[in-house]
């Protein structure tokens, strides 16, 4: 990836408050939805939503799929470039 798309996501995530705190809540750990919700003070569907967004950027991954409850995410490693700028 080039600095141009980099900057680009970089600048998705910033002009969200959400995205924002979401990713760096997650930060290099493992979360699950509803503890994000928790810990931010944010409704757990506000959260999956978010989410569902940062996934189709690939910049969080979701590990289990497959899970109706408890779904885990990470931020992936572009997920974790981003985070750098915006700390």
């Amino acid at each position: 990836m080039n600095d141009d798309e980099l900057f680009k996501l970089v600048g998705y995530v910033m002009a969200s408050e959400y995205r924002k705190n979401i990713i760096k809540n997650i930060g290099n750990g493992i979360k699950i939805p509803s503890n994000i919700a928790k810990e931010l003070n944010l409704r757990t569907n506000h959260v999956s939503n978010v989410l569902k967004e940062l996934k189709s950027e690939n910049i969080v991954i979701c590990l289990n799929e497959d899970a109706r409850k408890g779904r885990l995410y990470k931020n992936t490693e572009l997920g974790l470039e981003i985070l750098k700028y915006i700390q």
